[in-house]
């Protein structure tokens, strides 16, 4: 009994922990892409969730760690919502990338924190030192794009590496121009890979 009633306890604990980085990394992400990276203080994010600075670091070592998995949460959403939108994409390689071009889209408009971070115009704002590492996930990201575009019946002469480039700076740039209303994610989408299909 007392050994189950520890591993519960130790259960609980675990969950409770979790829930607190997650918090943070909530906190950091619309702190980071409110102020800024420099803006934003280890005791700003710690006061959002109601935790002392110093009780952060038993969760990230430093404020890099913690911009890094901000970073890497922000990615993961972009993967997942991808993953979901291939599901439904019945083998036609067409209709696979525009699914990941509405995907994508529906998370980098939707206006969240954790899409902004992710943004190339955001990373810029970052330390020089974080740039290589968090192109270095922004570059894993787009592997998933680059096996979909690999799958494309193009033409011979096709530069695959240009169309990845022309098709992400039609993704991207979006964010600065689009407004609610006239147009849905899947619509650009539709509209971006129709230009490229040509």
């Amino acid at each position: 009994m007392a050994a189950t009633a520890r591993k519960l306890e130790t259960r609980a604990s675990e969950s409770r922990g979790e829930n607190r980085r997650e918090a943070l990394l909530d906190a950091a992400a619309a702190m980071f892409a409110a102020k800024g990276y420099d803006g934003t203080s280890i005791r700003d994010i710690a006061g959002a969730v109601g935790m002392l600075p110093g009780s952060l670091y038993y969760h990230f070592k430093s404020k890099d760690e913690l911009l890094l998995a901000v970073y890497r949460n922000g990615v993961a959403r972009f993967e997942a919502a991808i993953d979901a939108a291939l599901g439904s994409t019945a083998g036609d390689p067409w209709q696979a990338i525009e699914a990941a071009c509405a995907a994508h889209l529906a998370i980098l408009l939707d206006g969240g924190d954790y899409a902004r971070i992710v943004s190339p115009e955001f990373v810029r704002s970052f330390p020089p030192d974080m740039v290589p590492v968090l192109n270095a996930e922004r570059d894993r990201y787009e592997r998933h794009f680059e096996k979909l575009i690999a799958a494309l019946p193009l033409d011979p002469e096709t530069d695959r590496w240009l169309f990845k480039v022309a098709l992400f700076g039609s993704l991207n740039w979006s964010q600065t121009w689009y407004r609610k209303g006239r147009y849905t994610p899947g619509d650009l989408a539709s509209a971006f890979i129709a230009m490229l299909r040509k």
